[in-house]
């Protein structure tokens, strides 16, 4: 685990309250992205459920730039609160083969994905790609806290 650059702290903690946006649910958990280019400039952000009650931060995120058929995502950064999933009931691609597909070349997240609803292996998915993954664990408790009314269950 890697604790990031300043920069890449800054964007994670962006990423982290706009997952406070997400909708409560007992069913999913709140979880915020933001995609960043390879110059530093934001290109795209997400939460979970922003626009469709299926669709996770990242898919969100990445959605927005679906229609940009110019835009050039190698070297591009996606910072996300939790990890980016491997499997997933609502949807049939997961968010890790959505952000291979993109050419994501870097993600960064706070919190690996807890075992409540799927068995995630995503830091290792993207890792296997060739996605660059850092961890800054240090940022966790915050999604922790924001997730707390699911979290508790995996505690009792």
């Amino acid at each position: 685990m890697r604790d990031g650059t300043g920069e890449d702290r800054r964007w994670l903690r962006a990423a982290i309250e706009l997952s406070r946006l997400s909708p409560p649910s007992p069913s999913h958990y709140a979880v915020g992205a933001v995609v960043v280019d390879r110059h530093g400039v934001p290109l795209a952000t997400g939460y979970t459920g922003e626009t469709d009650p299926s669709y996770h931060a990242e898919e969100a995120a990445l959605a927005k730039l679906a229609a940009r058929e110019d835009l050039d995502l190698v070297g591009a950064t996606l910072y996300t609160s939790m990890e980016p999933c491997t499997a997933r009931r609502s949807r049939p691609d997961p968010c890790t083969g959505l952000l291979l597909a993109a050419g994501v070349a870097r993600v960064v997240l706070a919190l690996r994905e807890p075992l409540l609803f799927a068995d995630c292996d995503g830091v290792a998915t993207l890792r296997q790609g060739g996605v660059d993954v850092v961890e800054i664990g240090d940022l966790g408790d915050l999604v922790i806290e924001i997730n707390a009314h699911l979290l508790s269950r995996c505690r009792s």
